[in-house]
């Protein structure tokens, strides 16, 4: 079951109210960014977050999944309507998260 346009702008509207959120339509589903780092997937109709220390810490009771096959386990997060726990989760993840990697082009800019 892919995620349907309502779904998915349900769960940005309340993910862009804890951060600086953005998506990316990717093979039929979506990559969540914040702060320009990948920190999940929308995915069936559920949102996913990267494994770190803090989703590991704060999103214990959560269940570990393999959304569509995926090597590294991602925790299934019903909780994104938690306003408060988002911001806190999304601050976290971006301490925990190493920064974005550069792409060709802007390697080439810096003359890197």
């Amino acid at each position: 079951m892919r995620t349907t346009k309502e779904t998915h702008d349900y769960i940005l509207d309340c993910l862009q109210r804890a951060g600086e959120v953005t998506t990316r339509r990717m093979m039929g589903e979506y990559c969540v960014y914040c702060a320009g780092k990948l920190v999940g997937q929308i995915f069936e109709g559920s949102l996913y977050l990267k494994e770190t220390p803090s989703v590991q810490a704060l999103l214990a009771g959560c269940p570990r999944e393999y959304p569509h096959g995926a090597k590294a386990a991602w925790y299934r997060a019903d909780c994104f309507e938690d306003i408060p726990l988002m911001r806190e989760l999304l601050a976290r993840m971006l301490i925990d998260l190493p920064e974005p990697k550069k792409s060709g082009a802007k390697r080439r800019e810096e003359g890197v």
